[in-house]
């Protein structure tokens, strides 16, 4: 009976640990965005790099770099061709658009209670705590959105996420054009009624 009891704890505790590690991994973030509501977004056709988007000018992390820029800077071109604005010069450009990664650390921490009915020398019920830490780092990309006349900040959009190691070239470009289009789908902002 003891071992059949052992047996159950440790398949329940594997059952914790593997339904925790299941909603760790399904937690993912949503873009958060910020505008100016007396902006008619409408009257805008075209945009520009502003002077300041660049990665390079505080990098954080080995994985900002110019490779990413380039990344970032393909994946915004295409999510605003497909909107119907067109890429011009500077001085012509109804928005300029710039964009900034931060990189933090953070601290995951999980416990598990682990429950169980016998020890060697006598039957009982006792409560065993299990907590482990770990440190990861997470990005969070910004795109702003400047009127060019007013010079005025008038839309931003954010998305944090765990930035991962070891991936390949194409798993890189893939979650930067996810990323990206995610930010900027509420770009222009959709108007609630």
């Amino acid at each position: 009976m003891l071992n059949q009891l052992k047996k159950h704890l440790v398949s329940a505790r594997t059952f914790a640990i593997m339904a925790s590690l299941l909603m760790l991994s399904a937690c993912g973030t949503t873009p958060d965005w910020d505008y100016d509501k007396s902006v008619e977004f409408a009257n805008y056709k075209t945009y520009a790099w502003s002077a300041e988007a660049s990665l390079q000018a505080r990098p954080q992390n080995y994985q900002v770099n110019g490779l990413m820029e380039k990344r970032i800077r393909n994946a915004i071109t295409e999510q605003m061709a497909s909107q119907g604005f067109k890429l011009t010069d500077p001085a012509q450009a109804d928005i300029l658009i710039n964009y900034h990664v931060a990189v933090d650390k953070k601290l995951e921490m999980d416990t598990f209670k682990v429950s169980y009915g016998a020890r060697w020398s006598y039957w009982g019920w006792g409560v065993d705590h299990h907590t482990t830490a770990r440190e990861y780092k997470v990005g969070t990309l910004v795109v702003d959105i400047i009127d060019r006349t007013s010079n005025q900040l008038v839309w931003r959009g954010a998305k944090e996420s765990r930035l991962r190691a070891k991936q390949t070239p194409e798993q890189r470009t893939e979650s930067v054009n996810k990323t990206i289009a995610e930010i900027l789908a509420n770009f222009p902002p959709k108007v609630q009624h």
